[in-house]
């Protein structure tokens, strides 16, 4: 069975005072796809509770099905609801970690020393990590066992996820990441 780890920002507000969070549509669609393969989730942020979603992405123009299927999904809110501590995320437990975008990971999950552990653990035992988005800002600071920065994947993906206009060319990409180490 497969187990992922989603990895979801705490931060809701931006300098400004705006609301922000993670973004609804970028979660729950890669959610189903686990859900609905069978998989076995657990979702992480650094602070565990409930993540704050970004109010822009509940609008009316970014609802999906999938996003409508988890606001109705109380099994599903429940374990956002009660997402653990990263820091008790073990890289053993887990055979994938996914970060989905919002505004928020660029604020705290870029130079979260837990998150980035994390990640480099991740890499290290040959297991996929993946990102949407702004979820990207998550591996900006993380290194490879050689010391290297692994920025041209994050240029990557940025460059790759800004042309794909559409949730099937993201979701295509997200999930070879997850099948190809």
């Amino acid at each position: 069975m497969l187990r992922p780890a989603p990895v979801l920002t705490p931060v809701c507000r931006f300098g400004s005072g705006k609301k922000t969070g993670f973004w609804l549509e970028e979660f729950a669609a890669p959610y189903y796809v686990f859900k609905d393969g069978g998989a076995q989730i657990t979702i992480a942020s650094p602070k565990g509770g409930q993540p704050p979603l970004d109010p822009s992405s509940e609008g009316e123009d970014f609802q999906t099905a999938a996003t409508r299927r988890f606001n109705d999904d109380k099994e599903a809110t429940a374990l956002l609801a009660a997402s653990v501590k990263l820091d008790t995320c073990d890289v053993a437990a887990y055979d994938a970690v996914f970060y989905p975008g919002g505004h928020g990971p660029m604020w705290d999950l870029a130079k979260d020393p837990t998150s980035i552990k994390l990640i480099e653990s991740f890499w290290a035992a040959q297991k996929p990590v993946a990102a949407v988005c702004h979820g990207v800002a998550a591996l900006i600071e993380c290194k490879t066992s050689e010391g290297k920065f692994k920025k041209q994947c994050v240029h990557l993906h940025a460059r790759v996820l800004k042309r794909a206009h559409c949730l099937w060319l993201w979701l295509r990409l997200w999930l070879w990441l997850l099948l190809c180490v």
